[in-house]
């Protein structure tokens, strides 16, 4: 890694560029689109294009790539969660579009299980929906679900995760979520909408639009994971829903002049063709290649970490999801003489500091390295770091 190259424009600005060993996450920027998406949105400056119009020229490719009726471009995967729960409520009504947030006297309840609450429900909120909870801690029944459903209720929420059930969420609790093959199974029944938040579900390619073909209305999907920017997301559904996302969207207010909740969820139109590309690449590239470069990074992230007392590293072997494989760091404070929370500090004060993965609250002696987001010779860079502090 040459000091004259790395985040030499945050210098010039006055910031602090960091090593992001933590992988894909909005706080530290989220992703580096890939050369040929750069080239496209590039390309994409050459012109100026009706947005409704790429939305729906776009939207049957992606679509056809991820095997579903239609999709849609969003600012992200929150976007499309605020604009799929205003879409619940709203539909094709011009009248409730413009009247969110504000639900009176139209069905404003979205479902959601309580053992499946998280951090990013939040976002389905923004639409004025309020989120409703069935079910306890650990685990909901279908008659928890049943009896949750009244006559304001207009749709479920259901969140992936490529370990559910039986998975671990935000508040370290064993959960066991009612199935979404269940929830499918009493939403249709009862005649709502079934919302999947599917953000990071993008391997095996078969998770991209799944739960669409399972009988889902909508899922969506964080293109971030796939090579675009950051700043795009994708919900994926069955042509009557992606419509009424639309028309909830910053496209359905310029475009049809309806002022709904979704103007300042804007995305241009480099943005849009780059995520059309991305999602090609991702579901025609050699994931086996992918995969493998993925592993070399981190064993060399692991190969300085070995034979220290105290410590334990190995190679984390999960392919599944968007960030395959990584290091896990366990710290035996009493030998080491310092724990994985003053480690992680240390760290962020490097001269180029290097940002980690903390492990979870029920995992407070460890620390996980993610290569996801590693510059050539910056794994290098963090085993050895991290080796130097460790001893």
């Amino acid at each position: 890694m040459a000091d004259d190259i790395f985040g030499e424009i945050y210098k010039e600005m006055g910031a602090n560029p960091i090593i992001n060993a933590i992988g894909s996450v909005t706080l530290l920027g989220g992703s580096t689109p890939n050369k040929k998406v750069k080239a496209a949105m590039d390309k994409a400056d050459s012109a100026y294009v009706p947005l409704p119009h790429l939305q729906d020229v776009v939207g049957k490719r992606i679509a056809d790539y991820c095997n579903v009726p239609s999709a849609y471009v969003t600012s992200g995967a929150g976007a499309a969660l605020a604009l799929a729960g205003a879409a619940f409520m709203a539909g094709n009504d011009d009248n409730l579009i413009e009247q969110l947030p504000n639900t009176s006297n139209m069905k404003g309840e979205i479902l959601i299980q309580k053992c499946q609450r998280y951090w990013y429900d939040r976002c389905v909120e923004v639409s004025g929906a309020q989120l409703m909870e069935f079910g306890d801690e650990s685990t909901a029944t279908e008659s928890d679900f049943e009896n949750a459903i009244n006559d304001n209720t207009c749709g479920v929420v259901w969140v992936a995760n490529e370990m559910s059930p039986g998975t671990v969420v935000g508040n370290n609790i064993m959960t066991n979520p009612l199935s979404l093959e269940k929830v499918i199974e009493i939403a249709k029944k009862h005649n709502i909408y079934v919302l999947v938040d599917a953000a990071a579900q993008i391997y095996p390619l078969d998770i991209l639009g799944k739960y669409v073909r399972m009988g889902a209305d909508a899922q969506v999907v964080a293109a971030k994971y796939m090579g675009a920017s950051q700043s795009v997301g994708l919900a994926l559904g069955s042509t009557e829903m992606i419509e009424k996302i639309a028309n909830q969207s910053f496209t359905g207010y310029e475009g049809r002049r309806i002022r709904g909740i979704g103007r300042p969820m804007k995305v241009d139109r480099q943005e849009i063709i780059g995520v059309t590309v991305a999602v090609h690449e991702w579901v025609t590239m050699n994931h086996e290649e992918r995969l493998a470069f993925a592993e070399q990074q981190s064993s060399v992230m692991l190969a300085p970490l070995q034979n220290i007392a105290g410590v334990k590293a190995e190679i984390i072997d999960n392919i599944i999801g968007n960030q395959p494989f990584g290091v896990k760091v366990e710290i035996d404070e009493k030998i080491t003489g310092i724990s994985a929370e003053q480690l992680v500090d240390k760290l962020k004060s490097l001269d180029t500091p290097i940002w980690t993965r903390n492990g979870s609250n029920h995992e407070e002696n460890i620390i996980k390295l993610v290569p996801w987001a590693l510059n050539t010779g910056e794994d290098k860079i963090v085993g050895e770091n991290i080796a130097k502090l460790l001893k």
